[in-house]
């Protein structure tokens, strides 16, 4: 019997990294073939795969949109997918795997030569994967500070108390962390381990200069690629090649990424901060209703693919200039996907299988923790009617979210984080948005979608 290994991971890795996994999972079992599935989610890297088995293996499936140490798959044939392609056609990827003939050793170096050229030259790729390092952080310290306001909305201003220390592990420590994190896995994405400390000195003088999570940004992607362009340019003698990814590396690049920073880079992109900071302060109703409109249909549009990520990563790193509106209508407009769907097969039963039903049921709970790939099935399953409705409902909630002033200073946790006082500002309008966003996907569903025959609806269960 072939067998086969796979790999699947996303940035923020809760929902799409294991839904994959399950997918591709079920997928082999049915078509009688081994497959051992490696995910690499938010709790770091599971069920890993060991050298044994990728050498057994006869074919790797590859669906990782973060770093998946690939070196360890040269002399393997490799189908690469999408998350999502691997979600909804997981057997048509195995069995894609097992057509392909296994790739001879130098096949797969040139292959993989090929392969690094390209992934390198994806700037959206290089930032997700910083994003994914600089998001247990973000949420950790975003929960921290909430947890200080517990003790009241100025407690942290007493000196030793420990609603301050409470702030200074979160708003200090954590908070000071997520640019130079961010910045520095950018570079790592390019350059390997070349690029981490210039990536990270250069995140640092970010912070430093005021040029916030966008300055983080650019020193991440100008530290990776000047790391990489020393590693392919520098030449030294044999007995001295050891010292260039040591010593010369990290010297001249975090020289040459700090000077930049310093003198030409920093105090443009602070300009631009600034300016963003200062807009976004002085919105009227009317305009930052639009935002929330555009973030609201963002969060939705792909259900945890590259358009909400750069609406979530864009309502995150604003968190850190102490705007917390755009975060606000990011998390109640992801939340609401789910929450319409599962309201739908409520309200409209004979629109739904019994599976989609009984689908519903965890979607409403993966709705209520800010897991807005709960959606997904049913967008597998009918795309051009779920996937608009949900565009529509969680516009409305985010719009609904600017408008009506509502602020949130945790970047995750949905529901989870209401309880913490001075978490969410202006709670009542923040229920309101996810509750007429959730009405609003649901009822478009239900007008959009066609019954589903007798004999899936007749099963005993309605």
């Amino acid at each position: 019997m072939k067998k086969l290994v796979a790999v699947t991971g996303c940035p923020t890795g809760i929902a799409h990294t294991y839904m994959a996994a399950e997918s591709l999972s079920k997928a082999a079992e049915k078509l009688g073939v081994s497959i051992k599935v490696e995910t690499r989610g938010a709790s770091g890297v599971e069920n890993r795969l060991t050298e044994e088995e990728i050498r057994e293996a006869h074919a790797v499936i590859l669906s990782s949109d973060v770093d998946a140490e690939e070196d360890r798959f040269q002399g393997k044939t490799v189908i690469r997918s999408s998350l999502g392609d691997a979600i909804k056609n997981a057997e048509r990827l195995i069995e894609e795997a097992l057509s392909k003939p296994a790739a001879s050793y130098e096949d797969r170096v040139k292959a993989v030569k090929k392969e690094r050229e390209q992934k390198r030259s994806g700037p959206y790729k290089h930032l997700m994967n910083g994003v994914s390092f600089m998001i247990p952080l973000v949420v950790a310290g975003g929960l921290i500070i909430a947890l200080s306001f517990t003790f009241g909305i100025h407690a942290a201003e007493e000196e030793g108390s420990l609603a301050a220390n409470l702030m200074k592990i979160g708003g200090e420590s954590a908070f000071a962390l997520m640019v130079p994190v961010l910045a520095g896995y950018i570079a790592y994405s390019i350059a390997d381990k070349a690029g981490l400390a210039p990536g990270m000195v250069g995140g640092m003088l970010a912070s430093s200069t005021g040029s916030g999570f966008l300055g983080g940004i650019v020193a991440g992607f100008l530290a990776g690629y000047v790391a990489k362009w020393m590693k392919e340019k520098i030449r030294l003698p044999k007995s001295l090649e050891g010292l260039k990814p040591i010593l010369l590396i990290p010297f001249l690049a975090t020289l040459v990424v700090g000077l930049l920073m310093i003198y030409v880079i920093g105090t443009p992109v602070k300009g631009v901060m600034d300016s963003l900071t200062a807009w976004l302060k002085s919105l009227g109703t009317a305009n930052a209703v639009l935002m929330g409109l555009l973030l609201g249909a963002m969060m939705a549009f792909d259900m945890g693919g590259p358009v909400n990520k750069a609406a979530y990563t864009f309502g995150v790193g604003l968190l850190g200039n102490e705007i917390y509106g755009p975060m606000a209508a990011v998390m109640a407009a992801g939340m609401t996907p789910p929450l319409g769907l599962w309201l739908a097969t409520r309200i409209a039963r004979r629109k739904f299988t019994w599976e989609e039903r009984e689908a519903g049921k965890a979607a409403g709970i993966l709705g209520l923790s800010f897991i807005t790939e709960g959606a997904i099935p049913f967008a597998a399953a009918d795309p051009f009617r779920v996937i608009p409705s949900i565009v529509v409902g969680s516009a409305v909630t985010g719009a609904l979210a600017m408008g009506l002033g509502c602020t949130l200073r945790a970047p995750h946790g949905g529901v989870f984080v209401l309880p913490i006082p001075h978490a969410v500002g202006n709670l009542a309008g923040f229920l309101l948005a996810i509750a007429a966003g959730t009405v609003v996907t649901a009822l478009l569903v239900s007008l959009l979608k066609k019954n589903v025959v007798a004999q899936e609806v007749g099963d005993g269960n309605q």
